[in-house]
């Protein structure tokens, strides 16, 4: 698959420098099952909890950690009693558990919405949520769909998370498998919304065009779609975005927002050091991974060459030609009906190492959502290596 790189302006300006990903917020029906899932299947450990143990009576959320990254389950319980649990009751009826993508991303100061010019919708306004440890200011704007991102800065604060969230140390916890930091999240669109979002990232945010890849570059004799990376200026946070292309059959991305019944996030991308390691630790615990045709790999070691572990990814995946798979790409499961496993891995770069999670792995089931189809395939897209020559690392 071929890859253009779109023109980069000579200075990049960072409208809100952001540190790195703070969190990624999940809307679940059950977020103590969901929780249990993400521990034994993915070795994330709990670390703290809110809800109405600790005065919360109209959600209930935990906080997952591994490596740099920290996940947010959260299950509304009264959403007669707040906007917000009415909403997340809603996200969950409309599309099943998934990621709201509401990202914390962690800054040096907070801006005012007075800075969120070229139309941003401004969700949250700057708020001070203080506790015996200190202060956190948090501020939200939406994108497409229900799509939200927070800014979170936190430098006046020395607890475990946030305001409201109280230590939790289960008797059980997963055993990590080597996940490290979260390195892109990805975002369907409707047809004709691509450019437009390109645009907002860019207007509002201060992000640039990392890499462009047209229906030419990502197709099959049937399906294809259209991305742009949007990046900001230090490659920490990146998001690709893309929209369905004409094709024989529906688009993997018109499945997705048939489904999904709407815009937002198809999968997120999380590093490891050791893809084999990951792979083989998860396919113990019950992941399920998509099969890949050999011929891939005969492919694959034209363009990056041959792998010194060829023989240990022959051994632990039951191919007689392949090369150490770079990426593990696990999409949403709308609907606990689906039988096809969830989950593919590939080779995308000799020296860019990462896996990836959809939006969820559906661990809970969902009242409205069980006589829902399956959603169709989907595929990784690699954001490649900074224009520098450095890999880019989420803090």
């Amino acid at each position: 698959m071929a890859t253009i790189s779109a023109p980069i302006p000579e200075t990049a300006h960072d409208t809100f420098p952001i540190n790195g990903t703070d969190y990624i917020e999940f809307y679940v029906g059950n977020a103590k099952q969901a929780s249990l899932y993400y521990r034994a299947a993915f070795g994330f450990q709990i670390v703290a909890y809110r809800g109405p143990e600790t005065g919360t009576r109209d959600r209930a959320s935990y906080v997952l950690q591994q490596g740099k990254i920290r996940f947010i389950l959260t299950t509304a319980i009264r959403p007669d009693l707040s906007p917000e649990a009415a909403f997340i009751a809603e996200h969950v009826h409309k599309h099943g558990d998934g990621a709201t993508w509401r990202c914390g991303w962690t800054m040096r100061a907070t801006p005012s919405p007075r800075r969120w010019s070229g139309g941003a919708q401004v969700v949250q306004e700057p708020r001070v949520l203080r506790d015996d440890d200190g202060e956190v200011v948090i501020a939200a704007i939406r994108t497409y769909g229900e799509t939200i991102h927070s800014l979170v800065e936190r430098r006046n604060y020395r607890g475990l998370f946030l305001p409201g969230f109280r230590s939790l140390q289960p008797r059980y916890q997963g055993e990590q498998v080597g996940l490290k930091y979260v390195d892109h999240c990805v975002g369907n669109v409707e047809l004709g919304k691509m450019n437009h979002w390109v645009g907002f990232y860019a207007d509002v945010m201060g992000f640039r065009n990392l890499l462009t890849f047209d229906d030419k570059d990502i197709s099959t004799e049937y399906s294809s779609l259209m991305s742009k990376v949007m990046a900001n200026g230090n490659d920490r946070i990146k998001f690709p975005i893309n929209e369905p292309a004409s094709g024989k059959k529906k688009s993997q991305i018109e499945e997705y927002l048939e489904f999904y019944v709407g815009p937002g996030v198809q999968h997120m991308a999380l590093a490891t050091d050791d893809i084999v390691a990951t792979v083989t630790a998860l396919r113990d615990r019950g992941v399920e991974f998509l099969s890949v045709p050999t011929s891939y790999y005969d492919e694959l070691q034209a363009r990056v060459g041959r792998s010194t572990s060829r023989s240990t990814c022959s051994r632990s995946w039951g191919s007689s030609s392949i090369a150490t798979p770079t990426a593990i790409s696990c999409r949403s499961s709308p609907s606990p009906c689906r039988t096809d496993p969830p989950c593919s891995s590939s080779s995308s770069s000799a020296t860019a190492r990462r896996a990836s999670a959809r939006g969820t792995s559906r661990p809970s089931s969902n009242r409205s959502s069980g006589s829902r189809r399956c959603a169709g395939t989907s595929r990784k897209l690699r954001t490649g290596r900074r224009e520098d020559g450095k890999t880019s690392e989420d803090h």
